[in-house]
C-alpha cells in the first residue's frame, strides 16, 4: 500500500464537511492505515488525506501494545456520557500543538466496516477521545476550532516562533 501526504492546517478541506462514504474504501482505508502508522498517529480521517468522504481509521493502542487497526464508515455518535474528560490533544494536520480539549468520557458509536457490516462500539477513556477527535475531522472541525481566540492565536504564535 502507500503513505499518503497529510494535509496541514489551514488547509480549506480540513474545515470542509464530508460527503458520505460509499464504494469500495479498501485501498483507501489500507493507505490511511499505512500513513497513520508512519506519520506516527493514533488515528487519521479521510479530509487529512485530501478525501472529502465519512471514513476513519484508528489504531488507539498499538504505540502501547499489539495492533488493533479500525475502520469506520459513515460513523456516526448514537450516545454519549454526561461525564467529561480533558485532555490534551494532537492532530497530524496540527504538528506541534496539543490542545486541552473537554469531551464526554464515554461515546456509542454506530457505523459500517469494509464488508458492508453495520458495527456498534462504546468507547471510553483515550479510546473515547480518538473517535470524537476523528468524527470532528468528518464535519470539518479542528483541535484548534475547539479554543477561543485568545487560547488559539497563543498557541499558534508560540509554534510559529
Amino acid at each position: 500500500m502507500s503513505v499518503l501526504p497529510i494535509l496541514r492546517w489551514p488547509d480549506p478541506a480540513l474545515s470542509q464537511v464530508c460527503a458520505p462514504a460509499s464504494g469500495d474504501l479498501k485501498t483507501l482505508a489500507a493507505d490511511m492505515l499505512d500513513t497513520m502508522y508512519a506519520a506516527p498517529g493514533r488515528g487519521l480521517a479521510a479530509p487529512q488525506v485530501g478525501v472529502l468522504t465519512r471514513l476513519f481509521v484508528m489504531d488507539e493502542t498499538w504505540k502501547d501494545g499489539a495492533p488493533n487497526p479500525m475502520v469506520f464508515v459513515n460513523p456516526e455518535v448514537i450516545e454519549v456520557s454526561e461525564a467529561q474528560t480533558t485532555q490534551p490533544e494532537g492532530c497530524l494536520s496540527i504538528p506541534g500543538i496539543l490542545t486541552d480539549i473537554t469531551r464526554p468520557s464515554e461515546v456509542t458509536l454506530r457505523w459500517t466496516d469494509l464488508d458492508g457490516t453495520e458495527q456498534t462500539g462504546h468507547f471510553t477513556g483515550f479510546a473515547a477521545a480518538c473517535v470524537q477527535h476523528e468524527i470532528d475531522h468528518l464535519g470539518g472541525i479542528v483541535t484548534l476550532d475547539h479554543l477561543d481566540a485568545e487560547t488559539r492565536e497563543q498557541l499558534l504564535s508560540e509554534v510559529s516562533q
